[in-house]
């Protein structure tokens, strides 16, 4: 693993958006990257003048939240300005009262996560009586901001035709967003497709955010829960230049907020159908083939209000049910052997005559036959007489395996298939099914102390026609995908003063993945183990069968069953306090994420046949002659711990009424996933010690003992495992380091600690009238180093072993079918192994974003605008062999 690649990026964007609306006209896109956040609020503020222009103090502004009545309290100060940092989305009236000045008041404020929205007031001489309201205008230029983001409200998130009723969907829709989905989004959490590059950065770098927690599986850079699109309040995409309080992300910061409560009871209910009944006919998939079924069904309910009691204290709350049902039909389109060929017999006549050699390089051809000699007319490297294998040389454990049905028969046989084979079209229909709660309460405890909280909780459900992140592509074996996902946030917010207050939050995200085989997936009775090692075989799962040669056909359950759990728990705190013409916010937070994951590891073995003695893969099958065998020793899991740490300081200083700056710094402190147990290595070239070179035997395996063949000793460097399944084994363990031991950091690289991250920007407004406004910025990101860098180096020496063995027998992967020896795994030669490492400095990855725009109020309902948003990656993660032969070498090697 290394982390010194760059990537740049820059777009331009013209967009306008209008209340209701948001429309992306254009956007050009070179190359690209993105980052991270927390909060989940937003801040009304602004300046309070007299008709002469001067500021006037201590005026008092009321901002009551009309979907509550909830009401939050500031008062100008000696530079006429009021801040009101904080506040839920939503819809808000402001007014602004005065000793010596008639009231104002400006109702049908929008606000939006993280906005800055300035409500300016000129105060008219006269009494406190005198009343004069204003309808806000619909939509804002963002006059005291330099971020870029989009929003799409409740309505438009419930109401766009999105296919799949995915959140997911709603990613592309950001102007500079590139999106490699499918056509069809199944609206799942963790295995949903959320592969969006926004402004060309990695898809895998944007991090999201629900009610202001983290909702985010690290292995795969998806979400742990996806909320129903019908309890949405808001999803805003934060793209580049946002505030030093958000973080830990190189690309974009996906923010989703949840319904709650309001004074008026609602509730409604939906249901979304799609059936293939209702679809045209696919234009390459004429009559009368088949057609693949579809069947999906969205439905649920939501309510929500103010609970009737304690109404001076009040209380409201939320709750969400949804139920998604999506059959897919399979269409697996597969060659197959052709099941009259089960048998041994092959075709000699017609298109699909192909010829079967008796192997030449077999040691003992009639093994199972009377007198252990091979019938009469069998001669090495001829063809079988009748092109039929004799049925004494057919091998049991094939046999049993047909007899089980491993292979489908075949539905066709076109011209287009390969001699011998037939086509198989079918298959599995893949159910998914996901039900979803969600509830949301907020209450007020006094005016200056409010909490509110949320609960996810997810049952999904995916089948999959055939063993998914395999080569499986026979729908005998397939898998379902269980994922139980959830999430709580508890919110508080405590109003010191008008000037100073403070949130505190408890976030949890989490799910579980449950990978568990279906089909044919037991080994039947009569089938014969000989597996080189005693570890356990999960649900006595039948070996991987690849026949990797002119069939083409793959069967395997893989790793499965495969657990995996994640747990994030995440506390912060913020504080914003107003000073003079400064909006200070600063605050800290600190998470950890724990992750149980299984090993990828085929502790069943894995059998591939290529035609190598037969000149066919699946008559190599029939005889049981494997060109290759390969098994894990152990599937144990790995206690996989991160630690995220952070703290910034934000201000938002309002130089002048035309002027404003956004100036932040941010510390990232994101130490290394580690294994909890001290059970992962890596190799470090300054550990290795030339003197401790490794020395071969004639067949090229390292020397075990003088016993072997043209080796006076054992090599040097041998070591053992601390794992008893793998007692007498032996690794070669020159360079190896084992986390948190001997100096080794227990994450395998060094932790880079000084990530400071500023962030400076500014809007401009051109005109003083609040039209027309330029805004730039820049800020430096840090992401988390990728959690898969750590797991999927979980099988590394010496904690795993994972032989390949060469030209050996289906029935007995220990016994080599050209020499007759036998090997177990305790006599295994030591075989060089790979090791997927990672570099020792390892610095996180860095994103730098940059961009300039400008802004125009077309009128109260819509804003024009257009910006340069560019950014360039440093650091970034990526694999490639760094112990390969000198190119000079490669004739001899092959020869």
């Amino acid at each position: 693993m290394k982390s010194r690649s760059s990537q740049f990026a820059g777009s331009v964007v013209l967009a306008v958006k209008g209340r209701g609306r948001r429309l992306a006209v254009l956007s050009l896109l070179f190359l690209g990257l993105s980052f991270h956040a927390f909060g989940q609020e937003a801040t009304i503020l602004g300046t309070v003048t007299d008709p002469s222009g001067s500021v006037v103090p201590n005026v008092k502004v009321t901002i009551t939240q009309t979907e509550t009545g909830e009401s939050r309290f500031s008062t100008t100060n000696d530079t006429g300005q009021y801040v009101a940092p904080g506040l839920p989305i939503g819809h808000y009236n402001v007014s602004a009262k005065a000793t010596g000045f008639g009231a104002t008041e400006r109702n049908g404020i929008t606000v939006n996560v993280n906005d800055r929205t300035r409500i300016d007031f000129v105060l008219k001489v006269g009494t406190t009586q005198e009343n004069v309201t204003v309808e806000a205008s619909a939509v804002q230029v963002q006059a005291d901001s330099s971020e870029v983001s989009s929003v799409i409200n409740g309505q438009q998130v419930s109401e766009l035709g999105v296919n799949g009723r995915s959140v997911y969907s709603l990613y592309a829709l950001t102007p500079g967003a590139s999106s490699v989905q499918g056509d069809l989004v199944i609206p799942t959490p963790v295995s949903g497709d959320s592969n969006v590059s926004i402004n060309g950065q990695r898809a895998g770098h944007n991090l999201q955010l629900l009610d202001g927690g983290e909702n985010l599986d690290r292995g795969g850079s998806s979400a742990s829960v996806m909320p129903s699109m019908d309890a949405i309040a808001e999803f805003t995409n934060l793209t580049s230049n946002y505030s030093a309080e958000y973080g830990l992300s190189g690309a974009a910061t996906i923010t989703t907020v949840v319904k709650s409560g309001t004074r008026t009871f609602h509730a409604s209910a939906w249901e979304f159908d799609r059936n293939d009944a209702f679809d045209a006919r696919n234009y390459f998939n004429p009559a009368p083939n088949k057609v693949a079924e579809l069947r999906f069904n969205v439905y649920g309910f939501n309510a929500g209000g103010q609970v009737p009691l304690f109404k001076s204290h009040p209380t409201f709350f939320f709750y969400n049910m949804e139920w998604r049902s999506l059959v897919q039909g399979g269409l697996t389109n597969q060659t197959v052997p052709l099941a009259s060929e089960y048998g041994g017999a092959f075709p000699t006549t017609g298109s699909d005559a192909v010829t079967i050699n008796v192997p030449s390089n077999v040691l003992n051809l009639g093994a199972n036959c009377p007198g252990g000699v091979p019938p009469a007319g069998i001669v090495a490297g001829k063809p079988f007489p009748n092109n039929t294998i004799p049925a004494c040389m057919l091998d049991p454990n094939a046999q049993t395996l047909l007899k089980a049905g491993i292979f489908p028969a075949e539905t066709t046989v076109t011209s287009t298939n390969t001699k011998g084979t037939g086509q198989f079209i079918g298959g599995n229909n893949s159910p998914t099914n996901v039900r979803e709660e969600i509830a949301r309460i907020d209450h007020q405890f006094t005016d200056k102390f409010s909490v509110f909280g949320h609960w996810v909780s997810e049952q999904v459900s995916q089948t999959y026609g055939t063993t998914q992140w395999s080569g499986d592509n026979v729908p005998t074996v397939s898998d379902v995908f269980g994922n139980p996902s959830y999430s709580a946030v508890i919110h508080t917010t405590y109003v010191v003063s008008p000037t100073l207050l403070n949130e505190a939050a408890f976030n949890y995200n989490g799910n579980r993945i449950n990978i568990i085989p279906q089909g044919l997936f037991a080994a039947p009775s009569n089938f014969t183990f000989n597996r080189l090692f005693t570890g356990p075989n999960a649900d006595n799962r039948i070996p991987s069968i690849n026949l990797n040669g002119s069939t083409g056909t793959d069967y395997t359950s893989n790793w499965t069953p495969w657990i995996n759990t994640a747990n994030d728990y995440q506390l912060r705190d913020d504080v914003s306090w107003t000073r003079g013409a400064h909006q200070l916010k600063f605050g800290f937070s600190w998470a950890l994420y724990k992750k149980v994951q299984d090993y990828f590891a085929n502790t069943q073995g894995n059998f591939n046949f290529n035609g190598n003695f037969t000149g066919n893969d699946f008559a190599d099958f029939l005889l049981g002659d494997a060109q290759q065998y390969e098994e894990d020793a152990v599937k144990s899991s790995g206690h996989w711990n991160n630690i995220s740490l952070a703290a910034y300081v934000q201000d938002n200083w309002r130089v002048n009424h035309r002027l404003t700056l956004n100036l932040g710094l941010r510390w990232d402190g994101a130490p290394h996933t580690y294994e909890a147990n001290q059970q992962s290595a890596n190799f470090y070239p300054n550990l290795y010690n030339p003197a401790n070179a490794a020395t071969f035997d004639t067949a090229g395996n390292i020397c075990s003992s003088a016993a072997d063949p043209g080796c006076t000793a054992a090599s040097p460097g041998l070591g053992t495992s601390p794992n008893p399944i793998l007692a007498g084994l032996q690794f070669y363990e020159n360079g190896i380091g084992i986390g948190g031991k001997n100096g080794i950091p227990k994450g395998l690289t060094n932790n880079y600690w000084p990530q400071f991250g500023p962030r400076v920007g500014f809007a401009y407004d051109l005109t003083d009238r609040g039209k027309t406004v330029v805004r730039g910025g820049f800020g430096i990101m840090y992401e988390r180093i990728q959690g898969n860098d750590m797991y999927n180096g979980a099988t590394n020496t010496p904690f795993d072993a994972s032989p390949t063995v060469h030209n050996v027998s289906l029935s007995n992967p220990g016994l080599d079918v050209t020499t007759g020896g036998t090997i177990t795994a305790a006599a295994l030669p030591i075989l060089p192994v790979g090791i997927t490492g990672i570099a020792l400095n390892y610095k996180p990855p860095t994103s730098y974003q940059y961009s300039v725009g400008v802004q125009q109020a077309l009128g109260t309902r819509s804003v024009l605008g257009i910006s340069y948003v560019g950014s360039q990656g440093r650091h970034e993660n990526y694999y490639q062999e760094v112990n390969l032969p000198p190119a000079a070498a490669l004739p001899a090697l092959v020869a």
